[in-house]
């Protein structure tokens, strides 16, 4: 959707809910995006598909953790993360044997998962 400025600059003035929630959309955000980067370049795709099985079930957030994630794939997965999706298979199949995970209907994501992020 397209915002004419001016329209976006009488709002942001006469809404101060709205300018704080925009702004605080944007910084969360960014912040988020640098997180990526930073994943992206030091961590290994085991690690960062860790981190996003986390980020999925709403872990480390101030919301209660939703432990089962709807259903996604292997392959957007593998998107997200950055690999293949063989890898997240192999990953997946891992994190399952050692407990971290659970399949049943869902995807569970127990907290333990976070040994593999904290762990080098």
């Amino acid at each position: 959707m397209r915002l004419e400025k001016a329209g976006v600059v009488r709002v942001l003035h006469e809404q101060p809910a709205f300018s704080d929630l925009l702004l605080h959309h944007l910084l969360s955000r960014n912040i988020r995006i640098e997180e990526d980067l930073v994943d992206q370049l030091f961590n290994s795709s085991e690690k960062r598909l860790a981190r996003v099985l986390l980020l999925l079930a709403n872990f480390g957030k101030d919301g209660k953790p939703e432990a089962v994630i709807p259903k996604i794939s292997q392959e957007t997965l593998a998107e997200i993360v950055g690999t293949t999706r063989s890898r997240v298979s192999l990953f997946m199949n891992r994190f399952r044997k050692m407990g971290f995970i659970h399949y049943n209907g869902g995807l569970e994501v127990h907290s333990s998962l976070l040994n593999v992020i904290l762990h080098d």
